[in-house]
């Protein structure tokens, strides 16, 4: 069973930093794509970045140049660097990830649980 557990959420005052961390546990194979979710309160969950096999990556427009995703693939991690965090990027934070969770061929998207990101003075 395939497991993605998220940690590094907090309250945070606005121009601070954060760094989000997501690891797959259990039978893994191998990782595709991952990438970091996250859910404004009273808003859509929306797509803040990507990074694929190769650490080909990309971002949402409202936080290019100040978050950074990034994936150790020994460690079957992905982490999200934020600075200058605003209160706008406040919400609940979920790791999504391309798993191959057995010998077969067939990968699954996985969830993490989330983790809460407060960005407040």
């Amino acid at each position: 069973q395939v497991q993605l557990v998220e940690s590094g959420g907090g309250l945070v005052q606005p121009g601070g930093s954060l760094r989000l961390s997501c690891v797959a546990s259990g039978t893994v194979f191998g990782i595709g794509i991952m990438a970091w979710y996250r859910r404004a309160p009273g808003k859509e969950r929306e797509l803040v970045a990507i990074i694929d096999s190769s650490s080909g990556t990309d971002y949402a427009d409202s936080v290019k140049g100040r978050f950074t995703i990034s994936r150790d693939n020994a460690k079957n991690a992905v982490f999200l660097q934020m600075n200058s965090l605003k209160p706008e990027d406040t919400g609940d934070y979920y790791c999504n990830a391309d798993v191959r969770p057995t010998l077969a061929p067939q990968t699954y998207y996985y969830w993490g649980q989330g983790t809460q990101v407060t960005v407040s003075s």
